[in-house]
């Protein structure tokens, strides 16, 4: 069996990084409740490289964002499928992320969130 990650990601604005942290860590401990292994976010601290693209570039980010990489791996496509499934079933993730896209105050803007599911290259 060879494990497989969804990966993602997407700017928030600086000022609410605390807060958008204490859900992701709770998001973190579901995801796992349902298949995955580990659960990872990092913020972005030093994206430029000349002769490339950067993820504030292609996010369109603004100077008042971060950016938000993060990863999530899974023993296999299947248990990640289903997880995929269950997880925004959860009433608890309902709880979680309604105030993070609340249009008054938002924090989570999937519209602007790169994402995809891999499989092991090397």
């Amino acid at each position: 069996m060879t494990n497989y990650i969804d990966g993602f990601v997407f700017p928030i604005p600086k000022v609410y990084i605390n807060e958008y942290k204490m859900v992701a860590e709770k998001v973190a401990k579901i995801w796992k409740e349902y298949g995955a292994i580990s659960y990872f976010e990092y913020v972005g601290d030093d994206l430029l490289l000349k002769g490339t693209k950067s993820f504030t570039e292609t996010l369109a980010a603004k100077e008042d964002e971060v950016i938000i990489f993060g990863w999530v791996v899974f023993p296999s496509k299947e248990v990640r499928d289903l997880a995929n499934k269950k997880v925004p079933e959860d009433l608890r993730m309902t709880e979680l992320v309604t105030p993070l896209i609340n249009p008054n105050k938002l924090i989570f803007d999937a519209s602007r969130m790169v994402y995809g599911g891999f499989q092991p290259l090397v």
